[in-house]
């Protein structure tokens, strides 16, 4: 099912909160590239765990978890769950630009 599929299938404001969901989770794995280019380390005990097989591994493994995590909460009706859930994300992407920042600052 495609994710225009999937969020036509739900109320106007449910398919929001699975876009903004989906869009979080592409700027989170965006800025956790690049931090990783600068030389930063995954502040997160459960995304290194999974880096151990590799970067891009890592980080495909923790996005397809978060994906999976979030299509069980709109299987079991819990879409508002991903309405704090995507509070955590927008402030993880705000941490992530701003450790980039101070990071190329030389701070």
């Amino acid at each position: 099912m495609s994710t225009g599929a999937l969020t036509k299938s739900l109320t106007g404001s449910e398919g929001r909160i699975v876009r903004v969901f989906l869009y979080l989770q592409i700027l989170d794995l965006l800025t956790t590239v690049v931090g990783l280019n600068q030389g930063l380390k995954e502040a997160s005990p459960f995304v290194s765990l999974l880096m151990k097989w590799g970067p891009v591994a890592g980080l495909a493994g923790s996005k397809l978890v978060a994906v999976g995590l979030a299509g069980l909460a709109v299987l079991f009706a819990k879409v508002r769950l991903l309405l704090w859930i995507n509070y955590w994300y927008a402030a993880l992407v705000v941490w992530n630009l701003f450790v980039i920042v101070l990071g190329q600052s030389g701070y």
